[in-house]
């Protein structure tokens, strides 16, 4: 059917929401009935040449007395699915008593399939059953949808003469009928369609990002496409299309299989009921979700791999329920989240409970195909924290590193600002594949494509553009070509790798054991139930002298012997209760030893601590408050040791790198690699802005700096 025809059917199906549900729902909530009478209205359509066979065979199962009828009565309707209810829509359009209505529907609904019933549950479409009723709408509903003008079943309409009044829709039609209202309903209600409404235009752009660089690869046979977080089932159909039409340019055959899963029930439902219109009743069963099925918590999926996934996540979004579901970090051993890598068996890709998008991509990295040709190749979208945010150590951080180290990441594409019908914040398009082409191992694109698009006539919600086709066949020259240029960067894998590291200062301490000082010692030592410590310190102040003694190695040494004569065991605990109670941060006195190791038990190393002595080597106490990190890029020459001599030894000689602080961590800033800076203003240009200011104001600018002045 041409694309007008559709336009035609789909604008006079909006209309009916107007004229009928205009007084009784807000404009936001007319989908909720709209979208599923579109739906019934369909597959009564399709059931009405089967409807008298399901009936006879209805009546014959019951009589035999057998109870598992669904796949008996799927025969008979010929479909993957069916209504066994005495009733079809046109049955009752003609009912005038609404009560009598209301029955005969909901017995109606009762007779579908068990897959058509998760549709209707999930659409909560029996709870506008009575308000529709009450205001004498439902009726009206039935009527318009049942319209001789229109039609919305497969078989066309004839006229007496047995020519066309109004062709049939086909399943793809039907399929593209449905997508439109559901796109139209989500731009009236710009709130809520970012988070389940992908732009088509973003979706053409990363199934090309997927399937173009291997078109020519492309075999005739039955490729699998997934989506963790499918929503509406939009990305999962462009793809489909898409891989359809290279495929066919190929002279190649191809089938495809589509599997989804999505926590809205909604949503859900119209991505289940989607593929019911297209006439792929198994491929529904693999549309899987509603609030018990998240994709973190509840994997539909496991152990399965598919060729082409497509995702966007939520981002942003809490995942804490679905933490706690899991049992708590300390507990989750989910094997798409914690695995083995780089020599870890425990390898944590838990992120921060906040926000869980990197994980939806670890559930895509984990069902990569291994023993294809072809492998996987990934499109997914995320928001800019997904490049940056998570120390080292931490899991989105070891997700970027996990991706990386295995060379999956092929590009970054960063979108232009306000594509999302909901947001206007940065968002960027990853792609990834197990199989890289030789010119790209080892190698991470980037793609600047924030200025290139075309502006909206009204904007949509947040949205005020959208990518034309030639801003789609840019992005993807840049992307193929793999040549450098202002928008389009290449790296080295480890360009975005580095190391963090704590970098240590001694403790430096001097003593004072003078009266006040001893006084307040004394008053600690009551409290902490050690008052003969304050017979011991007042001695060594008499021994000793009052201080101050800028060696606190010396006076533990003197202390201690001065300990064995009073008959004090000078254990750690005491000796830092001493410590904590007189002795104070000083720049000039010696550092605290730590620890001393015999000669032949430690080797010398300034980079990590251990200085040499004459005696053999030891170690300082580290000062909590001079402690400092730095990130040293994987690419540094020299590595650590080269980045603390020229960085770190001028300006304080005496720090180290603790060796058990080092991590490893990956971030990618677009910022950096893409900034521009703005060029400085002239000394005329900045003159002549204060002259014209000078004027606007009368004069008064003058009369305030000369007072200024004076």
């Amino acid at each position: 059917m041409e694309p007008p025809q559709l336009n035609w059917i789909i604008n006079f199906i909006w209309g009916i929401a107007d004229d009928v549900l205009r007084d009784l729902y807000v404009r936001g909530k007319y989908r909720d009935v709209i979208l599923p009478m579109t739906v019934l209205r369909r597959l009564d359509a399709v059931l009405e040449p089967t409807k008298a066979a399901v009936l006879a065979m209805k009546a014959s199962l019951d009589a035999a007395g057998i109870a598992n009828q669904d796949v008996a009565l799927r025969q008979a309707a010929g479909q993957a699915f069916y209504n066994a209810s005495p009733f079809s829509l046109r049955d009752l359009r003609h009912r005038s008593n609404q009560q009598q209505l209301r029955a005969d529907f909901e017995a109606y609904l009762d007779g579908f399939s068990p897959n058509v019933q998760e549709i209707l549950t999930n659409f909560e479409f029996r709870n506008q059953i009575p308000r529709l009723s009450r205001a004498d709408a439902l009726g009206t509903l039935i009527e318009k949808l049942l319209n001789p003008e229109i039609n919305l079943g497969p078989l066309p309409v004839l006229n007496d003469d047995k020519t066309v009044k109004l062709p049939g829709l086909d399943n793809h039609a039907i399929g593209t009928v449905f997508e439109e209202l559901v796109r139209r309903f989500n731009e009236e209600n710009n709130e809520e369609a970012g988070e389940h409404w992908t732009p088509r235009d973003a979706v053409r752009l990363m199934a090309h990002l997927i399937f173009d660089p291997i078109a020519p690869q492309i075999q005739s046979g039955t490729y699998l496409l997934y989506d963790g977080a499918c929503g509406t089932g939009g990305m999962l159909t462009v793809a489909e299309e898409t891989l359809q039409r290279l495929a066919t340019a190929q002279g190649k055959q191809v089938a495809t299989h589509l599997y989804g899963q999505e926590i809205n029930a909604e949503t859900y439902a119209i991505a289940k009921a989607d593929m019911l219109l297209k006439g792929d009743g198994d491929g529904a069963d693999n549309i899987v979700g509603g609030p018990e099925y998240s994709t973190l918590a509840n994997d539909a999926f496991p152990g399965r791999e598919f060729d082409f996934m497509l995702s966007n996540p939520p981002y942003g979004k809490s995942w804490k329920s679905d933490l706690d579901r899991m049992g708590g970090k300390d507990s989750i051993r989910d094997p798409r989240f914690v695995i083995s890598h780089a020599g870890e068996g425990d390898y944590s890709l838990l992120t921060r409970s906040s926000d869980g998008q990197l994980l939806f991509m670890a559930n895509l990295l984990a069902k990569m195909k291994q023993d294809t040709p072809l492998g996987s190749r990934i499109a997914t979208v995320h928001n800019g924290s997904s490049l940056f945010t998570g120390d080292a150590g931490q899991g989105e951080s070891n997700i970027r590193r996990w991706v990386i180290e295995n060379d999956w990441l092929e590009a970054i594409v960063a979108l232009p600002l306000n594509m999302f019908y909901n947001t206007g914040i940065a968002t960027y398009v990853w792609v990834l594949t197990n199989r890289k082409p030789e010119p790209r191992r080892g190698k991470v694109q980037l793609i600047d494509a924030t200025s290139w698009f075309k502006p909206l006539r009204k904007n949509l919600g947040k949205k005020n553009c959208e990518l034309a086709e030639g801003d789609i066949s840019r992005i993807l020259e840049a992307f193929l070509t793999l040549e450098e240029s202002e928008q389009s960067k290449v790296f080295d894998n480890a360009a975005f790798g580095y190391h963090k590291v704590t970098v240590e200062r001694p403790l430096r301490l001097s003593v004072d054991l003078g009266e006040s000082r001893r006084q307040q010692f004394a008053q600690g030592c009551t409290e902490a139930g050690e008052p003969h410590l304050v017979k011991l310190v007042n001695f060594a102040a008499e021994k000793l002298g009052e201080g101050p003694h800028p060696n606190f190695n010396d006076f533990s040494q003197q202390l201690k012997r001065l300990s064995e004569q009073q008959g004090v065991k000078l254990t750690a605990k005491r000796l830092k209760l001493i410590q904590g109670g007189l002795a104070e941060r000083d720049e000039s006195a010696d550092p605290v030893i730590k620890k001393f190791h015999k000669p032949g038990k430690a080797e010398e190393d300034a980079l990590h601590g251990l200085y040499p002595s004459s005696h053999g080597v030891y170690e300082y106490e580290p000062d909590p408050e001079l402690r400092d990190t730095e990130q040293i890029p994987l690419l540094e020459e020299g590595g650590i040791a080269a980045f603390i001599e020229r960085e770190v030894w001028p300006h304080a000689a005496d720090a180290w790198v603790d060796p058990t602080s080092v991590k490893m961590g990956y971030e990618i800033s677009f910022t950096r690699h893409f900034y521009k800076p703005q060029p400085l203003r002239t000394l005329e240009q900045i003159t002549a802005d204060i002259r014209a200011l000078e004027a606007e104001t009368g004069g008064l600018l003058a009369e305030i700096i000369g007072a200024s002045r004076a």
